[in-house]
């Protein structure tokens, strides 16, 4: 074939839209695979009774079904043909997806075989590799193909639905119908298919057996080679890492199996023939039980060539070696890929410590970061689809890693430092391409002996692009873009391993180096996302998720191993390299499997640590515990009965010599380890864990790692909600302003829980530090939920009795009138209770907002000082926008205000469209009046009795006051009405509201009677200590 010809069939080209074209078929293959498998997502025709009968028909006559004379079998299907054709389209569709795809891959390989075209990994890189990945994938579809069990029945129906609907077949059935037959057996049919490729197959797969043997090597080899070692010659550190063939040293071995394995399957002739090939082909037998199609489907290595060998003859010898490489994985792969792992966690915590430390070295041995990513990723990979795969075995640890964790760890930490110091790569590639490689390549291009018109072309280009670069355009971020060039010398690969090419490629190794050389570096510029994604993606995750959950429950069964459980949640951001624009339909379930898992990790990661943190909360409380008086009684005695016996009496037998508090603390030996040794290093591994990284993104959402682990502590130290102040509404628990804490009332019979020991000024403190701003801001979210919900039903309560209450606010000062109307209130004891409630709940968050604000002082005093005078500035003519807006910054920081910012944002989210702004002002305004009226009614409770010593009601009915005071505010600011004029019809003590003045209360309530009725109190209170004290 001509040199013109080479140039017109455009291989390269033909080459990267085939490969991108078969993956997109291969993954819808494997979709169709995978919904008509799962009853759930099958077509639901292939489930349907009615529908038994048809598709019987369809499969035992397929692909010759007479549509017209079958009216008896295929009536179903006609009265659903509409239907039909409608959910198969796609199904279809794919299917003559197929069918073009292996017409466009037999043409050109029949164009490659003519062109005579020469392979070789170590020259024409891009070349070999695209066209050993056009087999392989091909043989993948046909292969999945002949896995879809309903395949005959899906185009059949399909195409008699089409005939019914259209009155003739579809113009493709016929085709398909003989392609989807003659595939029954697919290996079958696919070795007859390449029998004519084989000297270019077997050419190509020859080519790697240098670079297979090499990265096949054991353990003890790379330890003895120092493998991605950056210390191992320290003058060397600053070399360039290079090679001939620089995309070959972070090539996949699973790809390269891949290769070996389908190769030698399809052109199966040259293992007889030819030495060599049989070599590379056994060796390759000896690594892998299993190798991946697509995701989780996998073909057997052995057995599958066993079951084709065997049926050919002459291939008893093949069918002998295939037995033997057998038994050789099952003995040995085990250990060797154990081992490989082990020397990859120490080998890459070395390089990877060295570039976090010296992230210069990027710049020369970026190729060990990929290197290392690649081998790692290898590793995970087998491990994976055997531990999925084989489900029988006698040495079951050899398919399990309780240290995996690590070495996935280790791989994002490499990914991360490539990412981070990105900016320092480009800067040394790009001196590298336009100070090294641009004069290499232009003497190479000058000494050439021959150099046709249109490769001279693009060579020069190739020059021209790289002499034109410069630093500035990294110091200004502009984006490079090489993808042009890449493609050129692909091109160029094709046009000079032609058979009658004037310039051949293998007689000019020279070029080829340095052009590997020059595709590497500008990688380096403008592809190392790319890289990442080609060197260390492990999506395939997403279709093990049995083993990832696996390796993940087993992690945390590892001390050692918890700070890297992390890795788990980071790699599910790897899944959204797994979807594909031929089938879009995926992608919400790919989404749903990464969020989800990384999800459920986050929350059992956020749940151990907070088990681990009131778990040593436990440890601490026993520890005090024994420090309480009553454990001290028996040293007392025996103390006692040493000064006055002469002897010491010898302890009773049986009777437990108990360690006096502090024991704990004393080691005879460093190694004996306790309880609370074990919990501090498993919360401080779990930390580490929880704090590596700041976010992330998994599918375009930002994920957060700390905050799981701050709303698990949030929901466990928010036991407040739920037992103090319930408790306290109970009236088991009653606030002391006295004592600024909420104290437990004795009950006789019943455990005595010491809420003062959970509420004082140095809790709230401590609740404060631990929580922070945000978690305080989330309890105060949660209390001011439970405060509207109560405010919701106060309201019910005023609609229920607006008739009565409207008629005692326009008649207030009509006693008798009065005395016939208050009978007629209902629910009146119940709006004393709930806005009792109300008022517990808003003084526990001041008490709370006071130890944030102290807090905050000591933590930041000069934010504290301006936000201060800020709110000081505030004056009731100030707009109440600015004015909610500064409160809103002075709550943040704990600091008091006269309106609380967030129970006004709450009672405004009550707001319903069906009531208008007049109303709902109406009933605030009703509600100050049932309170006022309902007061009296607490005289009659006999818990109304005021503490001295508490400054209090054991029924907490102190806590009216701020109730009403902060609801009345927040009320009448989101109404936009004066506060002070709508509380002069209620009244209240005046040092707890900022809105009232001793004027005003003197006007109504004679301060005299207050003073009277507090000096009877405390007379009571003294009289009765005395008499107590008498008897």
């Amino acid at each position: 074939m001509s040199l013109t010809s080479a140039y017109q069939h455009k291989l390269a080209e033909k080459l990267t839209i085939l490969n991108d074209r078969g993956q997109g078929v291969l993954i819808r293959m494997y979709n169709i695979k995978k919904t008509c498998s799962d009853p759930k997502s099958k077509p639901p025709f292939l489930l349907e009774k009615s529908m038994e009968s048809s598709l019987k028909y369809i499969n035992k006559k397929f692909p010759n079904i007479d549509v017209r004379n079958s009216t008896q079998h295929l009536g179903p299907v006609h009265r659903e043909k509409s239907e039909i054709i409608r959910f198969l389209t796609n199904y279809y569709q794919s299917f003559v997806d197929v069918m073009e795809f292996r017409d466009h891959v037999y043409e050109l390989l029949n164009t490659i075989d003519a062109c005579q075209c020469h392979f070789d990994i170590n020259l024409n890189f891009d070349f070999t590799r695209s066209y050993l990945d056009l087999i392989v994938t091909y043989t993948s579809v046909i292969l999945l193909l002949s896995r879809i069990e309903d395949r005959r029945v899906l185009i059949g129906m399909y195409n008699c639905a089409h005939e019914m609907l259209h009155g003739h077949s579809d113009p493709s059935f016929a085709r398909l119908g003989q392609m989807v037959l003659e595939y029954d057996h697919p290996l079958k049919k696919l070795t007859e298919e390449f029998g004519p490729h084989t000297k270019a197959v077997s050419g190509a797969l020859l080519s790697l057996h240098f670079l297979f043997v090499r990265r096949n090597q054991g353990a003890e080899q790379w330890r003895s080679a120092q493998l991605l070692s950056l210390i191992s010659t320290p003058p060397a550190m600053i070399n360039p890492a290079n090679s001939d063939t620089m995309a070959c040293e972070y090539l996949s071995v699973e790809v390269m199996e891949r290769w070996i394995v389908i190769g030698f399957l399809l052109c199966h002739g040259c293992l007889n023939s030819n030495n060599q090939c049989q070599k590379l082909w056994k060796l390759c037998l000896q690594g892998s039980l299993y190798i991946t199609l697509i995701r989780e489907d996998v073909l057997q290595v052995h057995k599958v060539t066993e079951d084709l060998f065997s049926s050919l003859k002459g291939y008893g010898k093949r069918v002998a070696d295939i037995k033997e490489s057998k038994e050789h994985v099952i003995a040995n792969s085990g250990q060797f890929h154990s081992q490989r792992r082990q020397f990859l966690r120490m080998a890459v915590k070395e390089l990877e410590t060295v570039l976090a430390d010296e992230p210069g070295l990027l710049g020369p041995k970026a190729l060990f970061a990929f290197m290392a990513l690649s081998f790692i990723r290898d590793e995970v990979t087998w491990l994976v689809r055997h531990t999925e795969n084989v489900t029988k075995t006698k040495t079951p640890e050899d398919y399990a890693d309780s240290n995996i964790a690590e070495l996935l760890f280790l791989l994002e930490e490499i990914r991360a430092l490539v990412r981070k110091h990105i900016k320092v790569i480009q800067q040394y590639h790009l001196q590298y391409l336009a100070r090294f490689d641009a004069l290499v390549l232009s003497d190479i291009i000058q000494n050439l002996s021959v150099c046709p018109e249109e490769e001279s072309i693009i060579m020069s280009s190739f020059v021209s692009t790289l002499s034109s670069l410069n630093l500035k355009q990294v110091d200004n971020g502009e984006k490079f873009e090489f993808s042009g060039l890449r493609l050129d010398w692909f091109r160029l690969q094709a046009y000079t391993s032609v058979a009658k090419a004037p310039l051949h490629l293998h007689e000019n190794p020279d070029l080829a180096k340095v052009m590997n050389l020059i595709v590497f570096h500008s990688r380096m510029l403008d592809s190392v996302e790319n890289m990442l994604v080609e060197t260390s993606d492990l999506s395939t995750f997403c279709f093990h998720l049995r083993t990832f959950e696996k390796m993940f429950a087993m992690t945390l069964e590892e001390p050692a191993m918890l700070r890297y459980a992390i890795a788990f949640p980071l790699i599910c951001a790897h899944f959204v390299h797994c979807t594909h624009e031929m089938c879009p339909e995926e992608y919400p379930h790919l989404k749903n499997h990464g969020l989800h898992h990384c999800n459920s990790f986050l929350e059992e990661l956020a749940k151990q640590t907070s088990n681990c943190v009131l778990e040593i909360c436990a440890e601490q409380r026993n520890l005090s515990e024994q420090l309480l008086p009553k454990h001290c009684a028996t040293t007392i005695s025996k103390a006692k009965n040493k000064k006055t016996m002469k002897q010491r009496q010898t302890p009773r037998k049986g009777e437990p010599e108990r360690d006096k508090p502090g024991a704990e603390s004393h080691r005879k030996n460093r190694s004996i380890v306790t309880n609370m040794d074990k919990l501090h290093l498993n919360l401080t591994e779990l930390v580490l864990a929880m704090n590596h990284v700041h976010s992330f993104s998994v599918f375009e959402h930002t994920v957060f790692p700390s905050e799981y682990l701050n709303s698990h502590l949030e929901a466990r130290l928010n036991r407040y909600l739920e037992s103090l102040l319930r408790q306290a509404s109970s009236g088991t628990i009653t606030l002391s302003p006295a004592m600024q804490a909420f104290i437990s009332l004795p009950r006789e019979g019943e455990q005595n829980f010491s809420a003062e020991e959970f509420s004082d000024v140095s809790e709230m403190r401590a609740l404060a530090e631990l929580l922070g701003p945000y978690g305080m801001k989330f309890l105060s979210e949660n209390l001011m939920w439970h405060v509207t919900s109560q405010i919701v039903e106060l309201k019910k309560l005023v609609m229920e009795n607006m008739d009565v209450l409207v008629q005692i606010r326009s008649n207030f000062s009509k006693p008798d009138l009065m005395a016939s109307l208050l009978p007629q209130l209902m629910g009146a004891d119940n709006v004393l209770k709930r806005m009792t409630i109300i008022g517990v709940i808003l003084s526990f968050r001041a008490m709370a907002q006071e130890g944030l604000r102290e807090v905050f002082s000591s933590h930041c005093p000069f934010l504290m000082g301006p936000i201060e005078s800020l709110k000081e500035f505030v004056t009731p003519d100030t707009d109440i926008k600015v004015t909610l807006s500064v409160f809103e910054l002075a709550s943040a920081a704990g600091v008091g205000c006269d309106i609380d910012p967030a129970l006004v944002a709450a009672i405004a989210n009550l707001k319903t469209d069906a009531s208008s702004p007049e109303e709902e002002y109406k009933v605030a305004c009703l509600l100050l009046i049932f309170l006022a009226v309902s007061l009296p009614l607490l005289a009659t409770d006999p818990s109304s009795f005021y503490s001295i010593e508490k400054d209090g009601y054991s029924n907490n009915i102190h806590c009216l006051t701020k109730a009403i005071i902060q609801v009345s505010a927040a009320l009448f600011t989101l109404y936009n009405k004066n506060i002070e004029t709508h509380l002069k019809e209620f009244l209240v003590v005046v040092e707890e509201s900022s809105f009232l003045t001793l004027d005003m209360l003197e006007s109504c309530f004679p301060y005299v009677l207050l003073r009277n009725a507090y000096r009877e109190v405390s007379r009571a209170f003294h009289l009765n200590r005395v008499l107590a004290s008498t008897h």
